[in-house]
């Protein structure tokens, strides 16, 4: 039976074969990836140090610029809430924490190498690690995985340790983990390899049983289970390979989760965002290395002569100005043309595949901060650059759901095991944040000042109550955005607590969506009889409706309709309140 280390070998070598998807496609992982890197870098496939003559015109950079602008979200995009009706009250302070703690755990970072690897390479790895944040599995650290289904299969992640790197791994190189050998020993026979770091694979997935046990007798059943080897390898005596575990464990649940961009069939990866542009930038490649050729060949003068003695008695390039050159009697000399009529046909097609390479990756010239075509109507141009954010908001919506499952799985139970201890911290409020605090402050305060007016006998009148909310008010107000919140120790205590990344309003164009709000404001101040008309009323909430707007928004609240219909009444003191 073979060994882990015998296995570790022959994947990595069948890794590096493509496999069928179609009859006339094969495609191979390791290959896909590496293209991918290479191309995003502006670097060829082969002989990329010989640059002579060789232009690279990046056309693929660009365009995953935008898909990483338009498809990316924020951490102020996941909204942390508590699901029961009871405790709905404390979502805000729960939202508020998990800003503050998504900043001090780098929880934007990790976004961003999630949708990174997404976008270019056409999937994402993302590991649950013994910290509060996941970490993204650079898909080109893989030394091999299955090329049809990277997590129903068993995978291994390549890692290139220094020794100050390798003795920071907790548990590894002892023998209650299942170690053969340990860390300082290792490292001294690398040392006498000359070697200064060392490599590492990391293997998961579920495998023969036998690989976690040092005694076979110990071994119940021959069957498979999941769990996790840490080994390396050195060369012995005789030049030859030995591996040496570092540590190995059963792992009761996989901890990755993997998310696949444009799906296709019988491929682990789906269509990277580099992938879909290798046509184009092959052949933009072409184009302009053939346009250089011409150019290198235009840019040189060559003269041809009939005088076989003038070309061994006379060199152009040392020839002054109006100087006289003499030649036999009925020679002549001239230049040859060397005029590159064809580079036309060159630049026509690089024009029509940055055309077709626009249209793959989904970047319209807005897009892209270029100018429209010379007589394209305003709104035409506009309406192009909103439906080509279709594509990137569908992904988007994809990725949202894919960091939702994150946060429900293992981000979640670390947030609610935190939160319990309590906090103080500064946070900025938003202008609704703002008036909410204000609102519930300025009632909470009323409510206490007539509460105790009404006890002690007295009498309160209207106008004391509006003065003093508005005195209330404003103080609130005047202490700006920046407030501290705290929350007390176990206080969030047995509240089940709930993650939605609203991406809703993210792909919003804020120029038309203020064009809007401005023409619907001026609206408001020239008839603002128009709620009061029933059937305006209604034609205006379709409107809104179709404008992406929100009527309730527009819509003065209850109270303010009934007093614009009511007469004003004489000064009444406030009912009193009862216990």
């Amino acid at each position: 039976m073979e060994n882990v280390f015998d296995y570790i070998t022959q994947e990595k070598t069948k890794y590096e074969k493509p496999i069928e998807l179609a009859d006339g496609w094969d495609w191979n992982m390791k290959e896909h990836l590496r293209k991918s890197f290479l191309y995003i870098n502006s670097q060829f496939t082969e002989k990329n140090e010989n640059r002579n003559l060789r232009p690279f015109r990046n056309k693929i950079l660009p365009i995953i610029n935008i898909q990483l602008r338009t498809e990316g979200f924020d951490v102020k995009d996941i909204t942390l809430y508590a699901s029961d009706v009871k405790n709905a009250h404390k979502s805000f302070l729960i939202n508020k924490y998990h800003r503050k703690w998504a900043l001090d755990n780098f929880i934007d970072t990790f976004i961003d190498d999630v949708v990174m690897n997404y976008c270019l390479y056409g999937g994402v790895l993302v590991r649950k690690t013994n910290e509060s944040r996941p970490e993204a599995i650079d898909l080109r650290s893989l030394a091999f995985c299955n090329q049809t289904n990277i997590l129903n299969y068993p995978f291994c992640i390549r890692h290139s340790y220094s020794f100050v790197e390798l003795r920071k791994m907790k548990g590894w190189g002892l023998d209650e983990n299942g170690a053969d050998i340990d860390i300082e020993k290792l490292i001294t026979i690398l040392k006498k390899e000359e070697k200064n770091e060392v490599e590492i694979y990391e293997l998961h997935g579920t495998m023969p049983v036998e690989w976690l046990q040092e005694d076979e007798s110990e071994v119940e059943s021959e069957k498979d289970v999941s769990q996790i080897q840490i080994v390396a390898f050195y060369q012995d005596e005789n030049n030859q390979a030995q591996g040496v575990t570092l540590y190995k464990k059963r792992m009761p649940e996989l901890p990755f989760k993997f998310l696949s961009r444009d799906k296709i069939a019988n491929r682990s990866l789906g269509r990277g965002g580099v992938e879909e542009l290798f046509e184009a930038q092959a052949w933009t490649n072409w184009n302009e290395i053939k346009k250089t050729e011409m150019a290198n060949s235009a840019s040189k003068t060559i003269h041809f002569s009939d005088d076989p003695k003038f070309k061994t008695s006379n060199n152009l390039s040392d020839v002054d100005n109006n100087e006289v050159l003499s030649l036999q009697e009925g020679k002549k000399i001239q230049q040859i043309d060397t005029y590159p009529r064809n580079i036309n046909i060159f630049n026509e097609a690089i024009a029509r595949w940055e055309e077709d390479a626009r249209l793959l990756g989904a970047a319209s010239e807005g897009m892209l901060g270029q100018e429209p075509s010379s007589g394209t109507p305003f709104k035409l141009y506009e309406a192009q650059n909103i439906e080509a954010k279709g594509l990137h908001k569908f992904r988007q919506g994809q990725l949202a759901v894919f960091m939702d499952e994150i946060y429900r799985d293992w981000i979640l139970p670390h947030i609610s095991k935190e939160i319990v201890k309590g906090d103080k911290f500064l946070t900025e409020l938003s202008a609704n944040e703002l008036q909410e605090v204000a609102d519930k402050t300025v009632e909470n305060k009323a409510n206490s000042l007539i509460k105790k007016k009404i006890l002690s006998g007295q009498i309160v009148f209207k106008d004391e109550v509006d003065l003093l909310k508005k005195t209330i008010r404003e103080t609130v107000l005047k202490k700006g955005t920046k407030r501290f919140v705290e929350i007390l120790k176990d206080e969030m205590k047995d509240i089940n607590i709930s993650v939605s990344t609203n991406i809703a309003n993210k792909q919003k164009n804020l120029g038309l969506l203020t064009d809007k709000l401005v023409n619907i404001m001026r609206q408001y101040i020239a008839t603002p009889e128009i709620r009061a008309d029933k059937g305006m009323n209604d034609l205006l909430n379709t409107i809104l409706e179709s404008s992406g707007l929100s009527p309730i928004t527009f819509s003065p609240p209850p109270m303010a309709q009934q007093q614009q219909q009511l007469p004003q009444k004489a000064q009444q003191p406030q009912p009193q309140l009862t216990n």
